[in-house]
């Protein structure tokens, strides 16, 4: 058997200097006694990986709304697709993989329904009330709201781990950080290569999303320089492909272009900037995992394509604006009476008061279950 103080030794010797490694670690707030052959950070992955809120990612909208159809991505396969291209890249740098995937699989779970348009609804219920943000929420589910030990509200996750949830940052996160997790110091690389696979990740597959649902056309994408570039290499291998062949084969060279420019970059930023210890990037004002010069600016055009194309679409906005309308009136409902809320959150309106209890039940609902609370609500026709 390999052993947990093998699998130690192993990270001393197989990471970079400047990788976290587990016997490192700051531990966690409850003492537990260690496991014999797995270390802390896989320890944490199996954690998050059995929470309720996990479990929930499946019915949790990415771009389109769970209903809308099979074949979309939702929370949970962005958050594997994540794990997965986290993990190749934290491989090739030599990082930790057990942190990365583990970081990887938690970076969405404090996410309420319907994506971004939920959160916005949240944080307007919430704006006079402590607000709402999702890494703070993801903390918060695993520090408080799940419960699975005798001995402890939460999981008990490592340091390392919850401060990686909370320092989690991409163009579509700006988090609060807390004050508990030394929020004036860099995040680890663990952390920053999952922000950077978390942006591959939707980038590529909300390409794929908008493709299959008719939302996003072949002769606009040939526009993009990259798309246009993937494609006349594709084809150049490839010419007597079908257009579904065509373009799952241009996504997946356009993801392995993104991830070998990262890698390749990644390197030479860690050299430039003389990183050789882990204090070195704690305290390094730059972000060190980035993608080469000319991959950024490539980047940038097909960011703007989707933001204009995609998530401003009149059916997306339609969903999005019919979701602000589901999440607001749902909490406002629980507001008008909160005896209206199941009996584990409504015992904890007097202590808590009941915007932030309201708060945690909204934020961990699914899509199916938020519409069905909606019915059960204002359709007189359903039962309660």
């Amino acid at each position: 058997m390999l052993t947990r103080v093998e699998i130690e030794e192993k990270e001393e010797t197989l990471l970079a200097p400047y990788a976290m490694k587990s016997r490192r670690s700051k531990g966690r707030l409850h003492p537990e006694k260690e496991h014999d052959y797995r270390p802390c950070y896989q320890r944490d992955r199996d954690r998050i990986i059995h929470t309720t809120a996990f479990r929930r990612l499946e019915y949790k909208t990415q771009v389109f709304v769970n209903h809308e159809g099979d074949n979309y991505r939702t929370r949970l396969t962005h958050t594997i697709e994540v794990a997965q291209i986290a993990r190749s890249i934290a491989r090739a740098l030599r990082l930790n993989e057990d942190l990365t995937e583990t970081l990887a699989l938690a970076h969405d779970i404090g996410h309420g329904p319907f994506g971004h348009a939920g959160e916005d609804a949240l944080k307007e219920m919430m704006k006079d009330h402590g607000g709402f943000d999702h890494n703070l929420q993801g903390l918060r589910v695993v520090d408080f709201l799940e419960e699975r030990y005798p001995g402890f509200k939460g999981l008990n996750l490592t340091w390392e781990v919850r401060e990686g949830i909370n320092k989690h940052t991409t163009p579509f996160d700006h988090p609060d950080r807390n004050v508990a997790l030394d929020p004036e110091k860099s995040p680890l690389l663990e952390t920053q290569v999952v922000d950077v696979a978390d942006e591959i990740a939707y980038d590529n597959h909300d390409l794929d999303d908008g493709v299959s649902s008719g939302l996003l056309k072949e002769e606009d994408l040939l526009k993009i320089s990259l798309w246009e570039k993937a494609r006349r290499e594709v084809l150049k291998e490839f010419p007597t492909l079908s257009e579904y062949l065509l373009t799952r084969q241009i996504l997946k060279s356009l993801i392995n272009a993104q991830i070998t420019s990262l890698i390749t970059a990644s390197e030479e930023s860690l050299k430039t900037h003389g990183i050789r210890s882990l204090e070195d990037v704690r305290h390094s004002s730059e972000r060190l995992v980035v993608f080469d010069p000319l991959m950024a600016e490539e980047r940038k055009p097909l960011k703007k394509f989707l933001m204009k194309n995609l998530y401003h679409h009149y059916r997306v906005v339609r969903m999005s604006d019919k979701a602000r309308r589901v999440v607001r009136q749902l909490f406002e409902v629980y507001m008008a009476n909160p005896e209206q809320l199941p009996p584990y959150f409504l015992n904890r309106v007097t202590q808590e008061g009941p915007h932030r209890v309201i708060c945690d039940y909204v934020a961990g609902m699914t899509d199916r279950f938020a519409l069905d609370e909606y019915k059960r609500f204002f359709d007189p026709h359903e039962r309660v």
